[in-house]
């Protein structure tokens, strides 16, 4: 169970260091920068801690697709990039592939 609670700690981290990076990107601030780096760290830090006990392609899959699909939604609301039903249609397409590889682990 820990090993989830991991992963999905190193979904919201990733989260936030591409939100970061977007922020970086667009600032001449030093602190998105580090906030980036600092992220990016403490996902990885998590995923190899969550890859210990989790099916690495299961896992990566997850965090790939959850983050894929968090960042997409954080786009939207946070930086107003144009939102379209195709877009969110594959989105959704990420989602329940996520979710049959979940189940198809057990």
């Amino acid at each position: 169970m820990i090993y989830w609670v991991a992963l999905g700690f190193a979904i919201i981290f990733e989260v936030a260091g591409t939100i970061s990076l977007k922020y970086s990107a667009q600032h001449s601030s030093a602190l998105y920068g580090f906030l980036t780096f600092a992220f990016y760290l403490l996902t990885f830090s998590l995923m190899w801690y969550a890859i210990k006990k989790l099916d690495i392609s299961i896992a990566y899959a997850i965090w790939a697709g959850v983050g894929t699909a968090l960042i997409t939604v954080g786009g939207f609301l946070i930086f107003n990039e144009q939102f379209t039903y195709l877009k969110l249609f594959f989105i959704t397409l990420i989602v329940v592939g996520v979710v049959g590889l979940k189940f198809s682990s057990q």
